[in-house]
């Protein structure tokens, strides 16, 4: 049997790495190695092959008509060859490490897109807020809030997914009643004891100092807070990846808009390690993120006392 005449395996990798995330940065951290050197490994497939692959500015590159060809082509082979290795002990199912509100009110609702995409991938949502181990915890992938510029994990590569938004949110009827700060201040205000700093937070990033509350009232979870936000029993602050939904079917309001929040959500997978399903559903959390509307933008309220209206905030996603 004749050789086979194939171009280095290392850069058809590199290049089908790129095909896939669409950007050098992300195939680069899939594959633990430099930018530069997926750049030298697609230029060195070009070069053996004598066509181009990609076409545009370094910045923005994309793939031409016949890299698009080539890549799918990639992407299909080496899904074949990856099904067809010996899998470890298991059930095959992929199991995602999920703090419990985002599961409810953001990732759950959207789960069925991935289901219809990738039928042969069981997936298993499974409540955690704190630190966790992939191997000794059985984890695939991990959904966690983390600071841009954080140090890197050792064991972990991260993919942000979705920016965050935060901002106090009411039933209807009480948010009809907030007409500047001390119209806030008056409503009860509501709290949870996973995060009791979330309403000094807020004042921090939209520039404000809020009088203090008439009635506090905490609950032990996000979920337990918003339901009773959404029955009216108070004005709860809320990161909008959690009332999305509630925002868009009026069940909730957010009368002084959301200001940008510092940390980003992400999908943490083994370091170098990452299954194929992992990488799926990673690649589909990235493209949900994208796809989610902007958070509702700011109204100009006066504060008391002030001569001119306060901006609180801009939409940030």
């Amino acid at each position: 049997m004749a050789a086979r005449s194939l171009p280095p395996l290392n850069a058809l990798r590199a290049f089908e790495a790129f095909g896939r995330r669409g950007r050098m940065t992300l195939a680069a951290d899939e594959l633990c190695v430099t930018h530069g050197a997926i750049s030298r490994q697609i230029r060195q497939l070009e070069d053996h092959l004598g066509v181009a692959l990609t076409e545009g500015p370094r910045n923005r590159l994309a793939l031409t008509e016949t890299g698009l060809t080539l890549a799918r082509a990639l992407t299909q082979a080496l899904d074949q060859i990856e099904a067809a290795l010996p899998q470890p002990a298991g059930d095959g199912t992929l199991v995602v490490s999920c703090l419990p509100t985002f599961a409810i009110k953001w990732l759950i609702p959207r789960l069925p897109d991935f289901v219809a995409a990738h039928p042969e991938i069981p997936v298993r949502i499974v409540e955690s807020n704190g630190p966790f181990d992939f191997r000794a915890d059985g984890v695939d992938l991990a959904i966690r809030m983390r600071l841009p510029g954080a140090p890197p994990s050792p064991d972990s590569d991260v993919a942000p997914f979705l920016k965050h938004a935060v901002g106090p949110v009411a039933s209807p009827g009480l948010a009809a009643q907030v007409h500047d700060l001390q119209s806030l201040a008056d409503l009860p205000r509501l709290h949870t004891r996973t995060f009791l700093e979330s309403w000094s937070e807020w004042e921090a990033a939209a520039g404000l100092v809020l009088p203090p509350a008439a009635v506090n009232r905490e609950f032990d979870h996000y979920f337990y807070m918003l339901e009773a936000a959404a029955a009216g029993l108070g004005v709860a602050l809320s990161p909008f990846a959690f009332v999305e939904n509630d925002l868009a079917a009026g069940r909730l309001v957010a009368p002084l808009g959301l200001v940008p929040g510092q940390a980003e959500v992400c999908a943490l997978t083994p370091r170098g390690r990452a299954t194929r399903a992992a990488r799926r559903f990673r690649d589909w959390l990235v493209a949900q993120g994208a796809a989610t509307p902007a958070p509702p933008g700011s109204q100009q309220m006066v504060e008391p006392g002030a001569a001119k209206p306060l901006t609180l905030s801009r939409p940030a996603l």
